[in-house]
């Protein structure tokens, strides 16, 4: 009989456990990494377990007490540091008596699994046996019975890694983005030598009971077809795709991408193959077609930065949820729905998740589509609506069609064009006439009627078609409002060009205009038509919403960015550097970068700087270099937003670090500037782009055949779509500019993701003010 030991702490810390199971997935160590340092900030222990529910079984050294300095660095690290392995052994129940043996040996009675529904599944069981496998380690001898009374209730927190998105009840899981990136990459070469070549490609996912990554990839490479368990195509989906595909062709396009789902089929669950399609399009299209299998590829490399905010926030969100739970709360698993991390009953989730192989296997296409959520159908709808335009039985009415303008303001934003596609296929679509006003207000009013080609174009689907991979402002973009053109110049280039409906993609300025045009509305009856805007910044300023299109693409440049500076920073040793981030006079982009880093500290307009936080900060990073004895990663980040200060700029910081270091350390600075606004646009800027991009121009529609004055006496006749919480939601002009605008900081007035700057200070490390002198800034 093994011997009893009593791990119970003697200073009674809480022990929180952390583990990564099933597939690794992007963003795993982002997850352990926050769950860890949470769980000290809180007080309590922290301790992994290595090799997945291996490690539980075996216990021993792979299940260690992890200490702060622990988990330096892992954020840009890929896969999982801690491990991960299939155990057969726990699946059974002496297996799990094992574990449960080990975990009070260490003193745990907590545990945050990472990691897919079997995982989870697994980690749900093991908290609803723990009454009986404490009964039978007493029985047996194997604990106490005061080591029974101290470990009689186990809780159990989930979160989902997956590169699928396969689990239910959330909108992402853990990994999911980093894998639509590579896709999304892989695509975007492939569609390069197809076009040089006017050849086909059909491009196999993953996903055997999931279409989630072959779904959001056709969504955001633009693909002719794809194929997706949860909705099979038609029983005639080889005509079906061979007339999309040829009228494409016939079109002017001169290249095709098909993407499969690994888990495709048709309506008789015969599967699909890359191979199957190849022929088709190879035979009867006559098309020089390849095949490419994207394999792990999918599976491996660093996060991107949605996946390590995701991660880091769902981390700290677990360890809240161990401390907050009681023995009667059923397990939870941390789930995030549109902009909102929430938590949520974890075996519902596991029943409604396997609900959908269920339904797949009994072809129930409604219930499967159902199970998936409204985030997925509204995705499949916009794609469906986009990707071909010449489906007659969509078209509305003659009297309700209407001509749409198309404009871009303020800086350029990864997205625009991916919205701007996704707005002309739809308007052709549904038979309305999209029109293209070049170069902003000064181009609509200056240049559009200049000769030969003025400002104001009729836009064809050819002319858009390769829009959605594509950075910047195809049509251009201007920062000048209507009343520096001229209010009157600009009603009457509306009432000449006899707009029905102007469709806006920008940032503040775009805001601005807005209102400048509904305040006009009185005086000028060519200002009384259906006006939507779409918020596309990398600010993430705009009133109205909590995500705006261009911020996430911003985040992933300026986290690349950071990563190499970090590495030089870490091979320099002792070595800080202050980074300066765009983002106006919000300090959003400064404050999720600083999530997805790891970094030091963050300075933002919102908090401002002050001597005391810099000198507060200066002494953490002494004290913290002080205790370095040869660990890697020892280099240090602080982000510094452009507004953050007029007196105490990027180079200032820099300059008062190096000076007080005294010798210790180095400072330097960076200005990574408009490296940020450029590139290609991310996944998830292409596919928000698209689908609020329909929903805008779904909420004009629905004016369609009104008098002006109705349209001007609805409310949401002018309106700002965004993020919200859990909720895509319009939000009525007059009241955004009245109730949720800062005017003079630009800035909405309640700005959501302030919450997010105590966590990047918890996880640094990065000492409270009310610790520290009022005076001085130090440390007392």
């Amino acid at each position: 009989m093994a011997p009893i030991t009593n791990g119970a702490p003697t200073d009674k810390k809480k022990r929180i456990a952390v583990m990564t199971s099933g597939g690794d997935s992007p963003g795993m160590n982002g997850a352990t990494r926050a769950v860890v340092r949470m769980a000290i900030a809180q007080g309590c222990e922290a301790y992994g377990v290595f090799e997945g529910y291996e490690g539980l079984v075996e216990g021993g050294d792979l299940i260690k007490q992890m200490h702060w300095q622990d988990v330096r660095g892992w954020l840009s690290e890929g896969g999982t540091l801690i491990g991960t392995a299939r155990c057969m052994a726990f699946t059974e129940r002496p297996g799990r008596l094992r574990a449960a043996k080990n975990m009070i040996d260490k003193g745990i009675n907590a545990l945050v699994v990472c990691g897919g529904d079997g995982s989870l599944t697994g980690a749900d069981t093991f908290r609803g046996e723990w009454p009986d496998l404490l009964e039978e380690l007493l029985t047996k001898g194997e604990i106490t019975a005061e080591q029974k009374k101290d470990f009689q209730y186990l809780n159990i927190v989930g979160l989902v890694g997956s590169i699928d998105n396969d689990f239910s009840d959330t909108d992402a899981t853990i990994g999911c983005y980093s894998s639509l990136s590579r896709i999304c990459e892989m695509v975007d070469y492939i569609d390069a030598t197809a076009s040089s070549h006017q050849r086909a490609f059909v491009i196999e996912v993953m996903g055997r009971h999931c279409g989630w990554l072959a779904l959001m990839a056709g969504v955001s490479t633009g693909a002719d077809f794809i194929f997706i368990p949860e909705n099979p195509p038609s029983h005639n989906w080889e005509d079906q795709m061979c007339d999309i595909i040829q009228k494409h062709r016939q079109l002017g396009k001169r290249r095709t991408i098909v993407i499969v789902a690994e888990g495709a089929h048709d309506r008789i669950l015969e599967k699909i193959s890359p191979n199957k399609v190849k022929d088709l399009l190879s035979e009867r299209l006559k098309l020089d077609t390849r095949i490419t299998t994207l394999g792990h590829v999918q599976r491996g490399g660093t996060a991107c930065s949605h996946d390590r905010m995701l991660s880091t926030l769902q981390g700290v969100e677990a360890v809240m949820a161990v401390l907050e739970a009681t023995p009667e709360t059923p397990s939870k698993f941390i789930s995030v729905i549109e902009n909102k991390i929430v938590r949520k009953p974890l075996i519902e989730a596991v029943e409604s998740t396997k609900q959908v192989a269920e339904a797949i296997k009994s072809k129930d296409w409604d219930k499967a589509m159902e199970l998936r959520g409204e985030e997925f159908a509204e995705y499949l709808s916009a794609y469906m609506t986009t990707t071909a335009t010449d489906q007659p039985e969509l078209r509305l009415p003659k009297e309700k069609r209407m001509r749409v303008a198309l404009i871009h303001l303020g800086a350029p934003a990864g997205g625009m064009n991916s919205a701007t596609r996704a707005a002309v296929a739809y308007c052709l679509t549904r038979g309305h006439s999209p029109i293209a006003i070049h170069n902003g207000f000064p181009g609509l009013v200056r240049h559009h009627d200049d000769k030969p080609i003025g400002a104001v174009r009729p836009v064809k689907w050819l002319d858009v078609e390769g829009w959605i991979s594509r950075g910047g402002s195809e049509i251009g973009t201007n920062r000048d409002l209507p009343s520096k053109v001229g209010i009157k110049e600009t009603a009457d280039c509306f009432a000449q060009y006899e707009f029905d409906a102007v469709f806006m993609i920008g940032g503040f300025e775009a805001f601005t205009a807005l209102s400048e045009l509904r305040k006009a509305r009185a005086d000028h009856p060519s200002f009384r038509i259906p006006m939507m805007l779409l918020p596309a910044t990398i600010s993430n300023n705009v009133p109205g919403t909590e995500y705006s299109i261009g911020s996430d693409t911003c985040l992933n440049a300026l986290i690349s960015y950071c990563d190499a500076i970090k590495q030089s920073a870490s091979a320099s040793r002792r070595r800080v550097f202050v980074v300066e981030t765009q983002g106006g006079r919000s300090g959003y982009i400064a404050t999720m970068a600083g999530l997805g880093i790891g970094a030091t500290a963050v300075y933002t307009p919102e908090e401002g700087v002050n001597i005391q936080m810099i000198a507060r900060d200066i002494q953490h990073m002494q004290d913290s270099f002080a205790k370095d004895q040869g660990q890697s990663r020892a280099g240090k980040l602080i982000l510094c937003n452009e507004h953050a200060s007029d007196t105490y700029t990027t180079q200032v910081i820099a300059g008062m670090i190096k000076e007080e270091s005294m010798g210790r350390f180095e400072s330097r600075y960076a200005i990574p500037g408009h490296v940020a606004q450029g590139g290609t646009p991310s996944p998830m800027d292409r596919v928000r782009a698209v689908r609020l991009a329909v929903k805008c121009i779904q909420a004009i529609e629905d004016y369609g055949g009104w008098s002006k004055d109705d349209v001007m006496a609805a409310e949401m006749s002018m309106a700002v779509i965004g993020i919200k919480g859990a909720s895509i939601v319009l939000g009525p002009m007059e009241r955004l500019e009245r109730e949720e605008t800062n005017w003079k900081e630009r800035r909405p007035k309640d700005e959501s993701w302030l919450r997010y700057k105590k966590i990047v200070d918890t996880l640094s490390g990065r000492p409270k003010q009310d610790d520290c002198c009022e005076r001085c800034g130090k440390k007392r």
